[in-house]
């Protein structure tokens, strides 16, 4: 009896191990079907990560495709659904969790029909399309062949993206008419270049290995493309969008002014802070934050001995000549030295460094114009190439040097880069995970970055001290312009005074943003909320831990599962606490 018993429960013991295994499969399972989907789906991506098995195919942008993009995402909850939970390891529950959280939130923006506007002076097809030639293959003879196969391909994705503006129009789903206009330029300065000056020829004068022969066909096939295909599709967009959808858009800029704006709102809002924070609650925190900082603010201009108000400080800023590059090598090498004296400190600060390197890029001409100062690109999973801190060099008087090292602790190290790699080249995740982009987590750490300067000795100049200062107004004032334009029905003009008031940010800088947060609605939030809430972990952790905290520790716990919602955040952070304190 007592063997039977022993041969009953070793029965037992398998049985449980081997569902545990199975829905520990079954889930590992359905993410590999998941990444090849959006490979697949996504092939411009795919080559982007060093996957080259697309590189000659283009995403469909048409309304099927997202149609059938929400489907199988369905399909996806659905197998999700089916896996035992109880069954999976603990590692495998929070993968479970954040990936039926990315498959609900996916679901939700649905109704939405986010893909019915389509173009912005922030994004779209008319400045991401040219951006391939960063990351298209280019070796040799076969690499052009599947170039070119993408550039005739382009004229579909016009046809589809026109198509879907229509489909906006028709149901009153349009953004302001400002916002649209910006979009002219950016595709002429494209278009209506000759071919051998155009951003798609310029991969062809990138090293290669083509024999002489191949290079003249190269050479003859691209200009005929660009000719033929290229720019005949982007006359067209142009044409659509100057003479048809620009006289209907919306002469709003809040997003209240759409048939489901303050839904729309709100789901943006709750998507982009991960927290349950109102609009009204949001832009409350943000002028208590525009106060508090206008009182270190003016500290700091009286230290540096200037008589006059605040608002006269932050003109001396804006026009004074000290204060800006009058060649765009010095801004990038300005950028080049702070980056390197900030190499030296991270190991101060951080047990773990990135294995991938980081470069600076300048930004294309094309879109810098409507860009905001600076960008961040994360280096491919093949690590074929380092991650890319693009710098806007467009119009140096709006480029304050005084700023530079803030910008620079945020694009970079500490800020995007290490994390972002990092986060990369986390063990034993699934890609999603490794990919996860939690907005309020990733710009929240790129502002957390920024302040790490003070511990660092980085702002050894008391006007880069204020660069900072400025740097968080700037963030801080996000919080009430965007609520102010979205929720409270602010106009263009009184954001735009709001930010003249409280930042010295350039004329042209302030618009940019603005109409930025115009287009993006909710997105700007993400920044401060997040950087609230990870100072706010940051002083718990060293009020209870005292002596025992160890900020490389600190700084270990807080980044060892990617981009994770800010509420999950807390949580770990507070068990961690909580195994020092015992």
């Amino acid at each position: 009896m007592k063997i039977l018993t022993i041969t009953l429960f070793a029965l037992i013991m398998a049985t449980i191990t081997s569902e545990a295994q199975d829905a520990n499969k079954q889930l590992w399972d359905l993410f590999s079907v998941y990444d090849e989907y959006n490979l697949r789906s996504y092939p411009e991506g795919a080559t982007y990560e060093g996957d080259h098995r697309f590189d000659d195919l283009l995403s469909d942008q048409s309304d099927y495709a997202t149609i059938e993009g929400y489907a199988q995402t369905r399909t996806f909850l659905k197998d999700l659904l089916n896996i035992d939970y109880n069954s999976l390891s603990n590692e495998n529950k929070l993968n479970y969790d954040l990936f039926k959280r990315s498959l609900d939130i996916s679901l939700e923006g649905e109704k939405f029909h986010w893909h019915y506007t389509p173009i912005g002076q922030q994004g779209g097809i008319h400045i991401g399309f040219p951006q391939i030639v960063n990351y298209q293959p280019h070796s040799v003879y076969e690499d052009f062949q599947k170039y070119f196969k993408r550039l005739r391909g382009f004229e579909k994705q016009v046809n589809d993206v026109i198509d879907n503006m229509k489909k906006g129009m028709a149901i009153g789903l349009m953004p302001p008419s400002f916002i649209i206009e910006q979009t002219l330029p950016q595709m002429e300065s494209i278009m209506n270049v000759k071919p051998e000056e155009s951003v798609f020829y310029s991969i062809y004068k990138k090293e290669n290995k083509l024999s002489v022969e191949e290079k003249e066909k190269v050479s003859s096939e691209l200009i005929d493309i660009i000719e033929t295909n290229v720019n005949p599709a982007y006359n067209k967009l142009h044409e659509f969008v100057k003479n048809e959808y620009l006289p209907k858009c919306r002469n709003e800029a809040g997003i209240w002014s759409l048939p489901d704006g303050k839904e729309r709102y709100e789901n943006s809002v709750k998507y982009y802070t991960t927290l349950d924070s109102t609009a009204d609650e949001i832009h409350t925190i943000g002028m208590n934050e525009v106060t508090r900082l206008r009182g270190e603010m003016e500290k700091l201009k009286d230290s540096i001995g200037f008589k006059g108000s605040l608002d006269e400080f932050n003109t001396f800023l804006k026009t004074d000549d000290q204060f800006y590059y009058k060649d765009k090598n010095d801004l990038l090498n300005g950028f080049r030295a702070i980056l390197k004296k900030m190499d030296s400190k991270l190991p101060d600060l951080f047990s773990h460094l990135p294995e991938v390197s980081y470069d600076l890029f300048e930004m294309e001409e094309f879109r810098a114009k409507s860009a905001p100062a600076a960008y961040y690109y994360s280096a491919p999973e093949d690590r074929s190439r380092p991650g890319y801190f693009y710098v806007n060099t467009y119009n140096l008087k709006a480029r304050p040097i005084y700023t530079m090292t803030a910008l620079a602790l945020h694009e970079a190290v500490p800020g995007h880069h290490l994390q972002i790699s990092l986060s990369q080249e986390l063990k034993g995740l699934p890609k999603f995970r490794r990919d996860y982009s939690v907005t309020a987590f990733v710009e929240g750490w790129g502002l957390y970055a920024e302040h790490l300067g003070y511990e660092t000795g980085m702002y050894d100049d008391i006007y880069q001290k204020y660069g900072a200062l400025t740097f968080e107004m700037w963030r801080a004032c996000r919080l009430v312009v965007d609520t102010g334009i979205h929720e409270k029905m602010w106009t263009r003009e009184e954001a735009y005074e709001f930010m003249k008031k409280n930042t010295p940010n350039s004329e042209q800088d302030i618009q940019s943003e603005i109409d930025r947060y115009i287009s993006w609605p909710g997105q700007a939030l993400a920044y401060k909320m997040g950087e609230l809430k990870i100072k706010e972990l940051r002083k718990l952790a060293e009020t209870k831990l005292g002596e025992k905290f160890d900020v490389k520790e600190f700084h270990d716990v807080l980044l060892r599962n990617g981009a994770i919602p800010l509420k999950l955040l807390e949580k770990n952070i507070i068990e961690w606490i909580k195994s020092k304190q015992s």
